[in-house]
């Protein structure tokens, strides 16, 4: 599997290009702020055919250059119900300073072609089949995305939802300290710990690595641990 991965904007969200190989299909995740030309290089570089849209969720940080790039490409975009309302309304989910800081202007349009994501979908896009998780939390309509290589290792896009070191903010319109811990629960640790994750700030890390070093993914198994019995 190619995978092709740059921070963009000015909160350094990462985008994401898959695909089988060069010279295939992609599929796009998250073409947040200042996008537009590194997925043009990207797909120029590696002879890539753009196929779909992913998001994670619809942060404006994450989804600033959605309609701009599927109008280039002519293909569709995949967001969750929960969060579609924020392709036309940004400024809904920021806090408000955030929202002060665009002088409470923030204008983003829907792509032509949106499709909604169901949880326990699976999408056969760009040669590769994905799985979509719903993952509440940090947005009512956070999703992650399972999916395998050739050789049998397993990939997450991770969005907001879990980080090296971190889990996304649950204080913003959307979102809900309870449920983020529901979804990790019940979503995250029953993960493999040799799954790669690839989230939507910083840098990659392992499901196995955030189980032994992640206070909140530790701080889940260990109130969820059984107690031995003297």
């Amino acid at each position: 599997m190619l995978v092709v991965g740059f921070p963009a904007g000015a909160l350094q969200a990462n985008c994401y290009l898959l695909a089988r190989g060069e010279g295939q299909p992609c599929v796009i995740v998250d073409p947040g702020q200042d996008a537009v030309e590194p997925i043009a290089e990207a797909v120029r570089k590696y002879r890539l055919v753009p196929a779909a849209v992913l998001c994670t969720h619809g942060h404006f940080d994450h989804v600033f250059s959605l309609a701009p790039v599927c109008e280039e490409y002519a293909v569709p975009a995949w967001i969750h119900p929960g969060d579609r309302a924020l392709l036309t309304d940004p400024l809904s989910g920021l806090s408000g300073d955030a929202a002060a800081m665009f002088g409470g202007r923030f204008e983003l349009h829907e792509p032509d072609e949106v499709h909604i994501l169901e949880d326990g979908a699976v999408l056969d896009l760009a040669g590769l089949r994905l799985t979509v998780l719903h993952t509440p939390g940090h947005t009512e309509g956070s999703v992650v995305f399972r999916t395998s290589t050739e050789d049998g290792g397993q990939v997450l896009l991770s969005g907001d939802t879990l980080f090296a070191g971190s889990i996304g903010r649950t204080d913003l319109p959307g979102g809900s300290g309870e449920r983020m811990t529901a979804t990790l629960r019940d979503r995250i640790l029953p993960l493999p710990d040799e799954m790669v994750v690839l989230p939507g700030h910083g840098s990659s890390t392992t499901i196995g690595q955030e189980r032994a070093a992640n206070p909140f993914l530790r701080q889940l198994e260990e109130a969820t641990a059984p107690v031995s019995g003297l």
